[in-house]
């Protein structure tokens, strides 16, 4: 017994020495890594950006924001330059204690939904208590009781309503219309209405039997119906008697509603399995279609007369599948509640405005319908060679003129039409980029707008704010700075909350009004917590492309405690576009593939491509159109190699890439195109054969060639090169991850480059993540280490042997 127990006080005696040499033997890369995980971080900085929530009247309004002293809410009073606490913090603690029953204190107040009533001074919010709500009838515990309040601003009064007075909540799927006496909405793939006093109802009790539906359509069906979320990967089956948002939009006399309605019923399904479910492995189907085939969503239009319920069809056709849009206008404060944008009917009470794109988007029109008449009637017609962005038109004058967006010059500027389609001037011009219309100011005829690249000697990819008139002339500058500007204006035009950051920066936030005039400081960020921690900005820089000509502009990532007499491996983080680029601009809060992955021992770097981003010109945009595989390499290897020579602590013979989506392809092309030069790439959910990614992407941004057969038929042809045809290059090291329930970017993609892989004999490694979809979801924290893992192990030579994950 005494040598039995003997040996278990030894082999206790082994587990702690080897625990302890494990813990004395972690490499100090993982240790500094260690300290800036997912829930590390959600506890050293809080918020950095103010979004402000306008007074119905009036351009006074409200904001929340939390620090490290916990959530505050502010009052800014805009003609007094002023900004005050909404709530005395402890005394309203103290108050919520004495109803609820639970103990509260001031930087830990749980108010959530808070919202301004009509009278912009009271507010109404809600508390969920931890005690259990009783069932009167069988005196079970429902669940976590929830309490409402009313705050009066102005004499500070706290009152608990009962369930009966709580505020009524928004229903998301109602369509209420403008005269506010109906709502229409979707149910069963079928299209209703009901009147203001049935909504009232279904805000309390939405399967209150006394409601009374008025059914519109009876030919709604599952793949060829109204309220079917507009998304390649909607899985919803959608008859379930659930009513749900019908997408479209109501005249401005309430006589007529408007939607788009598109038939999906040729277009081919897609499945994968999730092989984790519960009590046994599921398969998910959903509508999917890939480039060039032609079994395509079909978009129709439908008028419905509200006066008497009847539908009509409107003839749109132009174009073999052709998609047609509603237009939209800019964010305004009432629809903050809104699960999305809601379609506006742009013109009078008789008539509206849409486009209508072609498939391969080298044709877009600006179109109208009047009210009685058959057909859509195109009025301005963009043509170009290679596919066109769009942007909402603004409508003046109850559609009497309208400003257009457009890239016809080789920039995206701003143009003023009448509403037959006249240009009657061009409002911008340059080479500079306008954005987007933030606001009209109708009885100034002033247009505000964001843009980037106009001014001199600035990052060309910082946002400002501008106005002038819509007649043309001079354009004024709203907000100032080499930042990257935010910015948020009141409902009348006549203020502005800017905030305004870089990668490099403390995010800040001011007020100014419509002339550029700054009126107060609204709030700093609070980074005290975060810098405790050792963080330290990120640097910016600028090389050029391949050609020696471009400006490329991106940012540097070192370890925190970065020693500049060593010597660093790079990562190049990449995304090809061409709808965004990897490099961050404004102020953005640590990611797992950029400054966490340099904490890790590791000089990371992002940049732009020629190609890659739609703020620059067309030009710069389209570089990549044709060749969607190849084009972004050449300039990022140029990149590196011009890095390396400036700073001596990189070394430039241990370089590795990574990238997620277009990323994930993008990085496994170029360890492929370039072996010598990669040594290490991390290849995320890539899109490797586009052939069997989604049509919008792959054709928008490659190319598809519309062709007409001797028979008459339009065909479209789709030809791309894939990674599966370049694997057989690979010398460095491949590391392929995938969700399988991926339903973005199929596991398919990555499933053929790794059948590729095999047969050229190449060693390679992969990790499928069970039950994540695109983005990995809660397994990012894993997917992290294993990549710290795996670069340090192939670009310095440091293989990690603990079975164990970094704990969070």
């Amino acid at each position: 017994m005494r040598k039995y127990l003997l040996s278990i006080v030894m082999l206790g005696s082994m587990v702690c020495s080897s625990s302890l040499a494990y813990s004395q033997e972690r490499k100090p890369e993982y240790i500094q890594a260690e300290k800036f995980t997912n829930e590390k971080l959600g506890k050293m900085l809080f918020s950095t950006m103010v979004d402000p929530h306008w007074f119905h009247k009036g351009s006074n309004f409200w904001f929340e924001y939390k620090t490290s002293e916990g959530k505050f809410w502010y009052v800014v009073n805009v003609g007094q330059k002023k900004k005050t606490l909404l709530f005395d913090r402890d005394k309203l603690a103290s108050q919520l204690t004495e109803i609820v029953h639970d103990p509260f204190e001031a930087r830990h107040l749980p108010i959530s939904n808070l919202k301004l009533k009509e009278d912009d001074r009271t507010f109404t919010f809600e508390v969920v208590s931890s005690q259990y709500e009783e069932d009167k009838k069988d005196k079970k515990k429902k669940g976590k009781k929830v309490f409402y309040f009313s705050y009066d601003y102005a004499t500070q009064k706290l009152t608990h309503l009962s369930d009966a007075k709580k505020e009524p909540k928004k229903l998301g799927w109602a369509s209420v219309s403008p005269d506010g006496q109906s709502v229409v909405y979707a149910k069963d793939c079928n299209l209703y209405k009901m009147s203001i006093a049935d909504y009232r109802k279904a805000q309390k009790n939405e399967k209150d039997s006394t409601i009374v539906e008025v059914q519109l359509t009876k030919d709604g069906m599952p793949e060829f119906g109204y309220g079917i979320p507009y998304s390649i990967l909607n899985t919803d089956t959608l008859c379930n008697g659930k009513r749900r948002r019908a997408w479209g939009c109501w005249s401005p006399d309430s006589k007529h509603f408007v939607t788009i309605v598109s038939d999906d019923r040729k277009v081919k399904p897609l499945w994968v399995i999730n092989s984790i479910a519960e009590p046994r492995p599921t398969l998910e189907t959903y509508k999917y279609q890939m480039p060039g085939e032609m079994d395509a969503p079909e978009d129709h239009l439908y008028i419905f007369d509200m006066t008497n319920n009847t539908r009509k069809e409107i003839k749109v056709d132009a174009w073999k599948n052709q998609s047609l849009g509603l237009e939209y206008k800019p964010y305004e404060e009432s629809q903050r509640d809104d699960e999305f944008i809601p379609a506006v009917w742009q013109g009078d009470n008789n008539r509206f405005y849409l486009t209508r794109s072609s498939r391969d988007l080298h044709r877009i029109d600006v179109c109208t319908y009047t009210v009685g008449q058959d057909s859509i009637v195109p009025i301005v017609k963009e043509r170009m060679n290679t596919y066109q962005e769009t942007r909402p038109i603004y409508v003046l004058g109850g559609g009497k003129e309208f400003i257009q967006w457009s890239e016809r010059d080789g920039w995206a500027h701003l143009y003023m039409y009448d509403d037959k389609g006249n240009l009657k001037n061009r409002i911008t011009e340059g080479p500079w980029h306008v954005e987007e219309v933030v606001k009209v100011d109708e009885a100034a005829r002033t247009v505000y707008f964001t843009a980037n690249g106009r001014e001199k000697g600035e990052n060309p990819y910082y946002e400002h704010l501008y106005k002038t008139g819509v007649n043309g002339g001079s354009i004024k500058p709203i907000t100032d700075g080499n930042f990257f500007h935010k910015v948020s204006m009141s409902d009348d035009a006549r203020f502005v909350v800017d905030n305004y950051s870089r990668v490099d920066t403390e995010p800040c936030a001011v007020l100014k009004d419509n002339n550029g005039n700054k009126l107060m400081t609204i709030q700093e960020s609070d980074f005290s917590q975060l810098k405790a921690a050792g963080y330290r900005f990120p640097e910016l820089f600028t090389v050029k492309a391949a050609d020696g000509v471009t400006d490329l502009y991106g940012v540097m990532y070192k370890p925190y405690n970065f020693d500049s007499t060593k010597v660093y491996p790079i990562i190049d983080y990449v995304y090809p576009g061409p709808q965004v680029e990897a490099v961050y601009y404004p102020f953005t809060r640590m990611s797992v593939r950029t400054d966490r992955l340099a904490q890790a021992g590791f000089i990371v770097i992002s940049v732009g491509q020629r190609g890659g981003h739609p703020s620059r010109s067309k030009w710069y945009h389209n570089y990549g159109y044709g060749n969607m595989r190849d084009y972004p390499l050449a300039d990022h290897k140029a990149a590196v190699e011009q890095l390396a020579a400036r700073h001596k602590f990189i070394d430039i013979t241990k370089v590795g890439i990574h990238g997620h989506s277009g990323g994930g392809f993008m990085s496994t092309a170029a360890i492929c195109q370039y072996p010598d030069f990669y040594k290490a790439a991390v290849s995320c959910a890539g899109n490797h054969d586009n052939r069997i990614y989604n049509r919008w992407w792959s054709e928008t941004h490659h190319g598809v060639k519309e062709t007409v057969t001797e028979k008459g038929d339009t065909t479209f042809v789709y030809k791309i090169a894939t990674n599966p045809e370049i694997v057989k290059q690979l010398k460095g090291h491949l590391m392929l991850v995938h969700g399988d329930i991926d339903n973005n970017v199929h596991p398919a993609n990555t499933i053929r480059v790794v059948n590729a892989l095999i047969r050229a004999g190449k060693r390679f490694d992969m990790l499928f993540l069970p039950g994540q979809r695109h983005a990995f979801g809660d397994m990012d924290e894993y997917f992290y280490w294993r990549m710290v893992d795996y670069f340090s192990e192939h670009l310095k030579g440091q293989k990690e042997t603990s079975v164990d994950i970094p704990k969070r």
